[in-house]
């Protein structure tokens, strides 16, 4: 599907671990960025982590040492590793693909999944 699609998203105990995967559908002659976002009622949706082309990968603070993000390319999957959740974790999360390159079908846009809860109880 062209919109990304989320799911693994469920509760956990503080301290528990999730896995999230985001599959999506990829044009072969284009370039894909990958991200996962989380969004809190109230709150803006704030980046989490993203891996790039190069399989680069960057991480919000709260991010780094305890979530992994991965990209199975063949299956055209992306995952979210979360270890050590604590209830501050609890956030609706969405997977974002924004493509790009060369003509118009590879024309940049920015593609965001439907978002899966986790919740993560003290």
């Amino acid at each position: 599907q062209v919109q990304p699609a989320e799911s693994g998203g469920g509760s956990v105990q503080a301290g528990g671990s999730l896995r999230l995967t985001c599959t999506a559908s990829k044009n072969a002659n284009c370039q894909y960025d990958m991200s996962w976002y989380r969004q809190v009622p109230g709150k803006e949706r704030e980046f989490v982590a993203s891996i790039g082309i190069d399989g680069r990968t960057k991480y919000a603070n709260f991010a780094e040492g305890r979530f992994t993000i991965s990209e199975d390319n063949a299956n055209n999957a992306m995952y979210l590793q979360m270890n050590s959740l604590n209830p501050e974790d609890t956030a609706t999360y969405y997977c974002k693909k924004v493509r790009w390159g060369l003509g118009d079908s590879c024309r940049r846009h920015n593609y965001w999944g439907q978002g899966i809860q986790v919740t993560v109880s003290a």
